[in-house]
């Protein structure tokens, strides 16, 4: 079962040409698991609504997390 985070950032400045969230992320204010894509959906439409997401201060991401379904190895 896939589960999914909502993670309400800072946006940072831009540090050269790259951002490159493995060797630097970005400072996390909010994080939220969600059970559902339509549920984290609905979390992150409600951090869209605030003021400094609305800004360009702060940024929403929602993320898959836990196990994806594996190719079917046997049909080759």
């Amino acid at each position: 079962m896939t589960r999914f985070l909502v993670v309400l950032t800072d946006v940072r400045p831009l540090d050269g040409i790259w951002r490159n969230e493995r060797t630097s992320p970005e400072r996390r204010r909010q994080v939220v698991g969600a059970s559902s894509r339509e549920a984290a959906d609905r979390i992150a439409g409600a951090f869209m609504a605030l003021g400094m997401v609305r800004a360009g201060r702060q940024r929403v991401k929602v993320i898959a997390v836990g196990r994806r379904p594996r190719a079917a190895e046997h049909l080759n």
